[in-house]
């Protein structure tokens, strides 16, 4: 298994991926990693419009697919990992799995969030999990496409938590 990007986008698929990121990363497999999505048969038939047919879809929830990557389901597969939150990440490091960096492409913004970066709004929740994310380890980069500059977030989140009281 190859793991070209892991990314956080609220979206999931849209133009930004099909038109961005799949022409410029080698992929071909696409895989949702979302207890919401795998239970959400409009939402899967929605987003698999959007997929070109030379890239295969695959939706699963958390547990699924923890088992899967585990077990090597994806060994000949080259795949983009697609979350629509840093929770289900945390959820998955929890269970075992290991990922180096975490693209965090868009998480929009919403009422109770705040806008840190032009494409990351967070809540308290969020925060408390990018740190767990940041405490294993993983790189936390931002960028809409593949040929904007990579930005490390970890600076930005390291300072709401700090203006939200989280102590680590």
């Amino acid at each position: 298994m190859t793991i070209k990007i892991v990314r956080i986008d609220d979206r999931l698929i849209h133009g930004q991926i099909v038109q961005g990121w799949l022409k410029t990363v080698d992929v071909d497999k696409i895989l949702i990693i979302s207890d919401e999505v795998a239970n959400d048969e409009m939402q899967q038939i929605l987003l698999s419009m959007a997929v070109p047919s030379s890239v295969k879809l695959v939706i699963k929830n958390i547990k699924d697919a923890t088992y899967e990557i585990s077990n090597e389901v994806y060994e000949n597969d080259k795949l983009m990992i697609l979350f629509s939150n840093p929770q289900d990440i945390v959820r998955m490091i929890d269970n075992g799995i290991k990922f180096q960096s975490i693209n965090i492409g868009g998480m929009h913004y919403s009422h109770g969030k705040k806008q840190l970066l032009p494409n990351l709004s967070v809540d308290k929740n969020d925060v408390m999990s990018f740190l767990k994310l940041i405490d294993s380890g993983i790189e936390l980069e931002t960028r809409a496409l593949p040929q904007d500059e990579r930005y490390n977030a970890v600076n930005d989140i390291q300072k709401e938590a700090e203006n939200l009281g989280i102590n680590r």
